[in-house]
């Protein structure tokens, strides 16, 4: 659950620069912080879930794990590289 949240953080981000008070900048620095914080908690869940099924003799969860863990990785890339296009956005604004 947690990974698809982070992936929706971006889809999020993008809807929230139609609002008045709300620019590009903003809405990336608020899917950077999302999209990280949501895929490392994503990952950190799917571990421990990982870890219980193989506690399990029947192995049930053992694909759903594993795909959490996946979303949560890639929630967890593309909110840190939306950080990494923020800083060198911020970077150029800089050095203007």
């Amino acid at each position: 659950m947690f990974g698809l949240l982070s992936l929706a953080a971006i889809p999020a981000a993008l809807y929230s620069t139609r609002l008045k008070n709300v620019d590009l900048p903003q809405a990336v620095g608020g899917e950077a912080v999302a999209g990280t914080l949501l895929g490392l908690i994503a990952v950190l869940l799917a571990r421990g879930a990982r870890f219980k099924v193989e506690r399990t003799l029947s192995r049930a969860g053992e694909s759903t794990a594993r795909l959490g863990k996946w979303l949560g990785l890639l929630g967890l890339c593309l909110g840190l590289t939306a950080a990494l296009s923020l800083a060198f956005f911020g970077l150029l604004l800089w050095s203007e």
